[in-house]
């Protein structure tokens, strides 16, 4: 049986309920281990009139607080989120889960709380002592990988050269294999309008990312530059594995554009495979009862899908 471990977020927004929602889903909860405030939750629960004996079975990891306030940034709020990331790190590491799905904080109540972490990803990253952290998306047949993030676009227009590219395409195979896919194929998007048409509309494609295509293809199933407002839609027909997106908004826009409820993101690279929402923490709505939980469904969906191969390939490909 997979052990799925779900940090509950930022208990002022919507990650408490979506996960209680997407937990009435499965009748059997005894592969779930759930990490957040105990009174919190079932405060939620009664929210949103589901009994409580649903959840009889399933393990809590209590992360005690005071009392929280919907929708607004508070520092008990970001202490209880962040304590729970890091027991469900410490939870995955000693390996009494096998994979680490994630509701949404808030970044500001983090701070507030004093974490020296700005996000889940970086404290993962830092807290695992992982090298190479990349981020997926994957929504239905599409999947994106990032070769940059959270950057300005000119910063991450700089960034676009062919020794990052080259890195980006290997951490995009790798990705694949990760989720048991070999010799996968990968589509590098182009950064410029019409993929520069020639140099019309830039250089990068001439000067950077077609060089690096090109020496990458002797290993990997590479192809490209693609014009990315075709690349994507191709890949979602299933051309391709995985697209190599330049920036952050062309992979984001793309894949939320294509399907916003069932996007969901993955981190490659970790000892653990971790799973999350691509949505934040929806302060406005929070305690309504009214937050859509497709996505949150689809992290755990995703988690149970790839855990055993995840870890199978770990040992195989990262771990040394």
């Amino acid at each position: 049986m997979v052990r799925i471990g779900i940090t509950l977020g930022d208990p002022a927004g919507i990650g408490y309920e979506i996960t209680a929602k997407s937990l009435t889903k499965y009748r059997d909860k005894r592969k779930f281990t759930l990490i957040g405030n105990h009174d919190h939750f079932f405060n939620v629960l009664r929210i949103l009139n589901i009994r409580e004996d649903e959840f009889d079975g399933i393990k809590f990891i209590d992360i005690p607080g005071g009392r929280i306030e919907f929708g607004k940034v508070q520092e008990e709020a970001g202490r209880i989120s962040y304590e729970s990331v890091r027991k469900g790190i410490e939870l995955a590491l000693k390996g009494d889960i096998d994979t680490l799905v994630t509701a949404p904080i808030n970044k500001e109540s983090w701070q507030r709380a004093g974490s020296r972490f700005i996000d889940h990803t970086t404290m993962l990253q830092v807290l695992t002592d992982s090298r190479d952290v990349g981020t997926v998306f994957e929504v239905r047949k599409l999947r994106i990988i990032f070769l940059t993030k959270h950057l300005s676009l000119i910063d991450a227009c700089r960034q676009v050269k062919k020794e990052n590219v080259k890195k980006g395409i290997r951490m995009a195979d790798q990705a694949l294999k990760m989720l048991g896919i070999e010799n996968g194929r990968i589509a590098v998007a182009a950064l410029n309008p019409h993929g520069g048409e020639g140099g019309l509309f830039g250089r990068e494609e001439i000067d950077e990312i077609l060089p690096a295509i090109e020496e990458m293809k002797e290993e990997f199933n590479v192809q490209g530059p693609f014009p990315a407002d075709s690349v994507f839609h191709q890949a979602s027909l299933g051309y391709f594995d995985i697209v190599l997106s330049l920036y952050h908004d062309q992979g984001h826009i793309a894949a939320k554009t294509y399907d916003f409820k069932r996007t969901i993101s993955l981190n490659i690279g970790l000892p653990f495979l971790r799973t999350t929402v691509d949505h934040g923490t929806a302060f406005d709505i929070a305690g309504k009862g009214i937050a859509d939980e497709t996505s949150m469904l689809e992290s755990i969906r995703k988690a149970i899908k790839y855990s055993k191969v995840y870890r199978e390939n770990y040992k195989k490909y990262i771990k040394v």
